[in-house]
């Protein structure tokens, strides 16, 4: 049962004890007694008290001896001594202590109720003080690993950055040497130096679609992140990007589908973010969209804000993989299994640039039925002066 506080009350006078009982458990307070220094210290250590009424003399030794133990058991729990014989000296040492307050015998219900609410109080706002500072520490140590996160973050994007630059060049030299040899360029090849070749070719696609990757997403978190937004129009980007896909969604027999609105619908971003969007998007629901399937991009004006859905009848992404697709380089079990190749950053590179864009991003699919992705942003509709 909630209480408005604990209260002890050592006194060697019964009629202190059981006065105080009855004055304080109607007001809402729980009320235990002890009638030597002995039954009291033994309650302090065992129990837990939000105040304790402390006779000053006792049958067994003086009350003001158990206030170390009291402030031991709990620092703030707070201690009235009750006297009769009040003297300047005994204050002084009882304050010392850690006494709270005097209350003098004999002494009214009325001052026994406003020193236990006082003394209250007091504790109340000594927890109060306590929990705030523990609160002020915990968010200084929150920013201390916030910014050294921030640092760690710009170290890992500036090396990324720099290792993505420095492979692209060699790689994009094998790439070309490759490419000579399987046109024949430099003599005429079996078929099994040839199948050789393929295989080291499709490799070094692969190889530099991740370096490309890195760049893209290190870009995006650091040079990226400081280039102002601007007004976009966005139809004219996402039909470029439809149209980039449009031979290799042929080639696969995909559908590729795009309708948007008349209407122009400007966004505050940068042409290059939206692009690097809305490939990543389209690319991936065309790579896991087997023949026959198709891909639909739409665009709407839908409460103040841009959609845009693409959605395809591809292999779909299970369930328990969904939380994690954000993650950079995760891949579902599912797009192995298909022997669909992919670097598992391309989602986590559209998730920088619409957070950057203030946008939101969501996701429906269902294994083996297909996925669909929607983004939102807000319109910008100032008139340019």
């Amino acid at each position: 049962m909630d209480t408005k506080g604990n209260i002890l009350v050592i006194d060697d006078e019964l009629g202190i004890r059981e006065g105080c009982r009855r004055v304080l458990q109607p007001q809402g307070f729980a009320v235990e007694t002890a009638a030597t220094l002995q039954e009291g210290l033994r309650k302090v250590q065992e129990g837990h008290f939000d105040l304790v009424l402390l006779d000053v003399m006792m049958p067994d030794g003086r009350g003001i001896d158990l206030l170390g133990p009291i402030q031991e058991r709990d620092a703030d729990a707070v201690s009235v001594i009750i006297t009769g014989y009040a003297t300047v000296e005994l204050a002084v040492e009882a304050i010392k202590r850690g006494a709270y307050d005097f209350i003098s015998k004999p002494f009214t219900p009325d001052l026994l109720i406003m020193t236990v609410n006082q003394g209250l109080e007091k504790r109340r706002l000594s927890l109060e003080a306590k929990r705030l500072q523990t609160v002020e520490r915990e968010a200084a140590e929150l920013a201390r690993a916030k910014g050294e996160m921030e640092r760690l973050n710009e170290f890992k994007s500036a090396f990324m950055l720099v290792v993505a630059h420095e492979l692209r060049s060699p790689v994009g030299g094998v790439q070309s040497l490759v490419r000579t040899l399987l046109r024949g360029f430099a003599g005429e090849l079996n078929r099994q130096q040839e199948e050789i070749l393929t295989r080291i070719e499709a490799r070094l696609n692969f190889l530099l679609e991740l370096i490309n990757d890195l760049l893209v997403l290190a870009k995006s978190k650091t040079a990226e992140a400081d280039k102002p937004l601007e007004r976009v129009v966005l139809q004219p980007v996402i039909q470029q990007v439809v149209e980039r896909f449009s031979d290799e969604a042929s080639s696969e027999q995909v559908a590729l589908e795009y309708h948007a609105p008349d209407a122009v619908l400007t966004v505050l971003a940068t042409e290059d973010g939206l692009d690097k969007i809305f490939s990543n998007l389209i690319s991936n629901a065309v790579k896991y969209t087997p023949q026959g399937g198709s891909v639909h991009i739409g665009v709407m004006e839908e409460d103040g804000r841009a959609k845009i859905t693409v959605a395809d009848t591809g292999i779909g992404i299970p369930k328990d993989a969904l939380p994690q697709i954000w993650e950079e380089f995760f891949r579902a079990k599912n797009a192995h299994r298909a022997g669909i190749t992919g670097t598992g950053l391309g989602l986590s590179i559209v998730k920088q640039y619409v957070d950057r864009f203030g946008g939101r991003i969501s996701v429906q699919s269902k294994e083996g039925k297909g996925t669909t992705f929607t983004l939102t942003l807000s319109l910008d509709k100032t008139k340019r002066g």
